[in-house]
């Protein structure tokens, strides 16, 4: 069965720093682009951040130059690197995984159904 687990939330005070991790099994995570996206409370889907099979990576202005994504080298994990992160940035991070071809594959699935969606991690950024 197929498996994303992320990890690494917590509560940090502004400016503070994160890395959280999601963890593929049960297909081929390698060959898929994971998604970072996330929600704030009382607020939809966002998407962050994406890379994909080969490591070429992609980010929502808001996030960019702050926050990092990136591959291991076994193709089964992919992390999120965030720093200075303010209030903002609070919410629920999911990992969202896909096999695509073709064009527009940069943007996550519209909506959860369309590819492995994990259960999410809590980041909160209060002082």
């Amino acid at each position: 069965a197929w498996q994303l687990v992320e990890s690494g939330g917590g509560s940090v005070q502004p400016g503070g720093s994160l890395r959280l991790s999601c963890v593929g099994s049960g297909f081929l995570f390698s060959k898929y682009w994971v998604y970072w996206v996330r929600q704030a409370p009382g607020k939809g889907l966002e998407w962050v951040s994406s890379v994909d099979n080969v490591g070429t990576t992609y980010y929502t202005d808001s996030v960019k130059g702050r926050f990092t994504i990136s591959r291991d080298n076994a193709g089964n994990t992919v992390y999120l690197q965030l720093n200075n992160l303010n209030a903002e940035d609070t919410a629920v991070y999911i990992c969202v995984s896909r096999s695509c071809i073709g064009s527009h594959c940069s943007e996550p699935p519209s909506q959860k159904g369309v590819g492995y969606w994990g259960q999410g991690t809590q980041v909160t950024v209060s002082s």
